[in-house]
């Protein structure tokens, strides 16, 4: 387990290889200002209207390769969302992941961010509905259901011998789920074959309710990392239902109950995995286990598969 020395430690060297990464290309960074750490350090490189984010914390078994790739993949959807005059994040020069050892950076256009208001149930569904249709039509290739994938089963694998957070019961129920719900949102066709009326799209990927910044300017989406082709109801897992009502109202579209249940079902045993990452962040183990307990409590596969 890193102690609070390694982790210091590790925010210090994505640090300095933000600012290292920055000069390499062009920027002037002054003193730099950390925005977030958590899985990725995020650092604001003013006075340039520039953030790098750098991801730190990585799950077990993820291919190098296959994480340029995908940030490849964001960085083009946000540009072409940005062009199609889309609000959201668009990505700063160089409009690629840079690599820097065995790091990935990739760097964004810095917006003024205003502070929240109170939660609007209405306005997240209706921003969500907005992000789905620009996203619709847009052409860059993309996988289905990212992340959920062998990064999956790497995890609860790891967590074979860290029993600390995960007991052997828990491991063994999340194994039985992920078998089960695979078959069914592990691909397109087994997803169609279990939900025909089911249309899938690109979709954000990644909790985007909690990932818009508010501008002067108005909502802006951002964090697109784990953009990808899916249902609708892959985004609308745990906003709750009056954020599903509205998106409702705003997409004028209805949102698939059943096939909404079974996402939830498969973020919570993405979650069970999840905290095979706990070692490299400690601080995850306490903010995750109140959804270990609600999927403790839960019925197997949110009650949809037998």
């Amino acid at each position: 387990m890193l102690t609070d020395a390694d982790l210091a430690a590790r925010t210090d060297r994505a640090v300095d290889t933000a600012v290292s990464a920055a000069r390499d290309h062009g920027y002037r960074p002054g003193t730099p200002r950390v925005l977030h750490d958590l899985f990725s350090v995020v650092v604001a490189l003013e006075p340039e209207p520039v953030v790098v984010r750098v991801p730190t914390v990585l799950p077990p078994g993820l291919d190098p390769a296959g994480q340029a790739e995908q940030q490849r993949r964001e960085i083009a959807v946000c540009r072409w969302l940005s062009d199609a005059g889309h609000p959201v994040v668009r990505p700063a020069h160089p409009e690629r992941p840079v690599a820097a050892g065995d790091l990935s950076l990739t760097f964004w256009e810095r917006l003024t961010v205003v502070p929240d208001g109170p939660p609007d149930a209405g306005a997240s569904g209706a921003t969500l509905a907005r992000l789905h249709t620009a996203l619709r039509p847009c052409p860059v290739e993309l996988d289905w259901m990212h992340p959920l994938d062998d990064s999956v089963t790497a995890m609860l694998d790891a967590l074979r011998h860290d029993t600390t957070h995960v007991s052997p019961t828990d491991r063994d129920r999340a194994l039985r789920e992920w078998a089960t719900i695979l078959p069914v949102l592990g691909d397109e066709a087994g997803c169609a074959d279990r939900f025909p009326g089911t249309r899938p799209q690109p979709v954000h990927g990644d909790s985007p309710a909690y990932n818009v910044l508010r501008t002067p300017d108005g909502p802006y989406d951002a964090d697109l990392e784990h953009v990808c082709v899916g249902p609708v109801e892959w985004d609308l897992t745990f906003a709750g239902p009056e954020v599903v009502v509205a998106y409702e109202r705003a997409a004028d579209r209805p949102v698939d109950a059943e096939l909404l249940a079974l996402c939830e079902a498969a973020r919570l045993v993405q979650l069970v995995a999840c905290f095979a990452m706990v070692p490299q962040q400690p601080g995850l183990g306490d903010g995750m286990s109140p959804l270990l307990e609600l999927w403790r409590a839960s019925e197997p596969c949110g009650g949809v598969l037998g």
